[in-house]
């Protein structure tokens, strides 16, 4: 006889940093996406955050909803700028209260992990990265890092250093850790000295047309910071000589417009659908960072659009690279993080024509690996799984006392 795990309880809180309209991306996504999936299974999830801006905004999918915020809600610029009290986040997530939740899931890449509960509530905890600017990219930030400039680098990585404990401290409360790839697994093993399961976020790839005609022009979109490293993007393609659009934001913009050439242009932030489109008629997309995950790869491939990308990180989990198999290739990936090895990767692009050659139909079959209905089904059996084990560790401590005075009367 086939036994049903138990139901989900309803009293389920979802906890992320924060929610602010300066900061809506692939985390976002992954919350929305869970919240969907507790609603679809007759739950209604509490929301916890460290900042709300977006509960309050029409056309908002938190529109109307309740959330529970830290006291950084509070203090000046809080909102839109919580990242700006980083030695306060730790005390500041630490302080949010679950008294009644039975299972708390955490989106955390940087303090959500580290609520408080007790021995008898349930913590997953979907992990987008262990901090990047405390663990391996702390010194990419730093160079750039206006504060580091003005002397204050000391105090910053003392700083560093102390979330750094604190961050290892907190990852072995969790109950479950998941990671959106196979290279945040081997970061949580590294820095936190835990196992954690791979579930890929969702990616809204359904979105995208695949059969537009592909233009002259190679796309590199993305956030204007330096782990990007839209720089060396831009440096290869001034050695090039090839068209370049560059889609964007961010702290990064002013200098890389010093160093772009004639054939590269910053079109700055472009709305959703103007992004789409590019995209759809790129004749690439090029990414030079090192990524946990990278959601825009996987939207290029929806797209249609080969991906050119340094061959390291969250890409090995959805490029897969011409080099090894054409029949079965979506991008190109060029092996050490320098101008010269793109530049060559981008040369062998061209003369092998791989716009032409690789099949759209095929890149965007292989995208919707990565759509939202795959992350839910995998996502609601991992929570499934961890709550029926975690009602039978919890059923077995209760009862062992009872059991043993039964058996001594």
């Amino acid at each position: 006889m086939n036994i049903s795990p138990p139901a989900l309880p309803n009293n389920i809180a979802l906890v992320h940093e924060w929610f602010t309209p300066r900061s809506v991306g692939g985390a976002e996504q992954v919350v929305k996406a869970i919240d969907e999936l507790l609603f679809s299974k007759g739950c209604q999830p509490s929301l916890n955050a460290l900042v709300d801006g977006q509960s309050s905004k029409l056309g908002s999918w938190l529109s109307g909803r309740k959330i529970q915020t830290s006291f950084i809600q509070n203090l000046p610029f809080g909102i839109n700028h919580v990242q700006q009290y980083l030695p306060l986040l730790p005390l500041a997530i630490e302080q949010l209260e679950f008294e009644d939740s039975d299972v708390v899931i955490s989106s955390n890449h940087l303090v959500a992990k580290g609520v408080l509960l007790s021995p008898d509530q349930l913590h997953i905890s979907y992990v987008h990265t262990p901090v990047r600017y405390a663990w391996d990219q702390m010194n990419v930030y730093l160079r750039r890092s206006s504060l580091s400039k003005f002397g204050l680098g000391p105090f910053i990585r003392w700083q560093l250093h102390s979330l750094r404990k604190w961050d290892q401290l907190s990852a072995a409360r969790v109950n479950v850790l998941l990671a959106n790839s196979r290279f945040t697994a081997r970061r949580i093993s590294c820095y936190w000295g835990r196992e954690s399961e791979v579930i890929h976020p969702p990616v809204e790839v359904k979105r995208f047309r695949f059969d537009s005609d592909r233009d002259d022009y190679y796309l590199c979109l993305c956030r204007l910071v330096p782990n990007k490293r839209v720089d060396l993007v831009i440096q290869a393609f001034n050695q090039l000589k090839l068209p370049l659009l560059v889609v964007g934001d961010g702290p990064e913009k002013s200098y890389l417009k010093k160093i772009a050439g004639p054939t590269v242009k910053l079109l700055g932030y472009q709305e959703r659908a103007q992004a789409s489109a590019l995209l759809e008629r790129c004749r690439a997309y090029v990414y030079a960072g090192l990524e946990d995950f990278g959601i825009a790869p996987v939207e290029a491939m929806a797209a249609g659009a080969p991906v050119i990308a340094f061959g390291k990180g969250g890409v090995l989990d959805t490029v897969r690279c011409a080099s090894r198999d054409l029949s079965t290739a979506t991008g190109l990936l060029f092996p050490r993080q320098e101008v010269s090895s793109l530049v060559q990767a981008i040369r062998w692009f061209e003369e092998k024509k791989l716009w032409e050659r690789l099949n759209r139909e095929s890149l965007h079959a292989w995208a919707n690996r990565f759509s939202p209905e795959v992350f839910k089904t995998r996502f609601e059996n991992v929570l499934m799984r961890s709550w029926e084990e975690h009602k039978k560790l919890s059923e077995m401590n209760t009862a062992g006392p009872a059991f043993f005075v039964e058996q001594h009367l």
